[in-house]
C-alpha cells in the first residue's frame, strides 16, 4: 500500500466515530481553563484611632513597601493599648508603627528595623505659659494622654494623668478646664486642634521626648521580615519616605 493510500485525519476512509472522537478531544483542549492565579496576600496591621497625619504618612510608606513585594497593606483602627494587645495576641498581622523596643513587653511581635517617622511628644496648653524641662517638671499638673503610648505611660508614671482612647477625648478635656496639659506627638496634637477647630490652645515648644517609630511583624510572620526591610531601605535610598515625609508636612501649613 502507498503512503497516499493510508487513511488519514482528512480522509474519507477514516472511521466516523474515530474522526469525532478526534475533533471533541480537541474541542476540550481548547476549552481547558488557565491556571488561577494566587490570591493577593493581605497584611492587616492596627494603628491608633485618631486622624493623624504621622498615621496617614507611615500607612503610604508601608503601604508602598507592601506593594513592592507583591501584597496588600489593611490597617485596623483601634484604641492604643487595644491597637498593642490584638498585635501580640495574632489577631492582626502586626502594628503599623510604634517607637523601638516594643517587643519587651510585647514578646510575640518582630520589629522591622527601618526609622518612618520620628515623634516628638510635647505638651498642650490652653492658657498656661510654661517651660518644661523634663517628665518631672509635669509633676503638678493634671494631664490626659492616649492609652497605649508607652512614651506617655512611662514618662508620667504616678503623676496625676487621665488616660484616654484618643485625642479628641484628651483635648475636650482640656477645652472643658479637666486637665492642665495634654500630651501628645507634636503634629498629631496639632491636627486634631485644626480638625476640631479648637482656638487658644497651642504647644508647648520643648518636647519632651523624641524618638523614631518602627514597623513591627507578629512573630509567625518572621520570615517577611529581611524582604519588608530591603524594600524600605531600598525607599530610603530613593528618596520616596522623605517625598512622603514632606507631603505630610505641607499638609499641615
Amino acid at each position: 500500500m502507498h503512503e497516499s493510500d493510508r487513511p488519514g485525519w482528512g480522509s474519507k476512509s477514516m472511521p466516523t466515530v474515530l474522526r469525532r472522537r478526534v475533533l471533541i478531544w480537541g474541542c476540550a483542549g481548547a476549552a481547558l481553563p488557565a491556571p488561577a492565579e494566587e490570591p493577593e496576600r493581605v497584611v492587616r496591621v492596627s494603628a491608633l484611632l485618631d486622624a493623624d497625619p504621622t498615621i496617614d504618612m507611615v500607612e503610604r510608606i508601608v503601604g508602598e513597601a507592601y506593594r513592592r513585594v507583591g501584597m496588600r497593606l489593611e490597617v485596623v483602627r483601634m484604641p492604643g493599648e487595644r491597637a498593642l494587645q490584638s498585635a501580640n495576641a495574632g489577631d492582626v498581622d502586626g502594628v503599623l508603627h510604634r517607637r523601638a523596643g516594643l517587643e519587651r513587653s510585647y514578646p510575640q511581635l518582630a520589629v522591622v528595623p527601618v526609622p518612618l517617622a520620628v515623634y516628638e511628644i510635647v505638651a498642650f496648653s490652653a492658657s498656661l505659659q510654661l517651660e518644661l524641662q523634663d517628665w518631672e517638671s509635669l509633676r503638678p499638673f493634671r494631664l490626659a494622654g492616649v492609652r497605649g503610648v508607652k512614651a506617655i505611660e512611662d514618662g508620667t508614671r504616678g503623676m496625676q494623668i487621665s488616660m484616654v482612647s484618643n485625642l479628641q477625648q484628651a483635648f475636650g478635656m482640656l477645652a472643658r478646664g479637666r486637665v492642665d496639659l495634654v500630651l501628645a506627638n507634636r503634629l498629631s496634637g496639632l491636627a486634631e486642634i485644626h480638625a476640631a477647630g479648637l482656638q487658644g490652645i497651642a504647644a508647648l515648644q520643648a518636647p519632651l521626648a523624641v524618638f523614631p517609630t518602627f514597623h513591627y511583624l507578629h512573630v509567625r510572620n518572621r520570615a517577611l521580615v529581611p524582604r519588608v526591610t530591603a524594600t524600605l531601605r531600598a525607599m530610603t535610598a530613593d528618596g520616596t519616605l522623605a517625598r512622603y515625609q514632606a507631603q505630610a508636612l505641607a499638609r499641615l501649613r
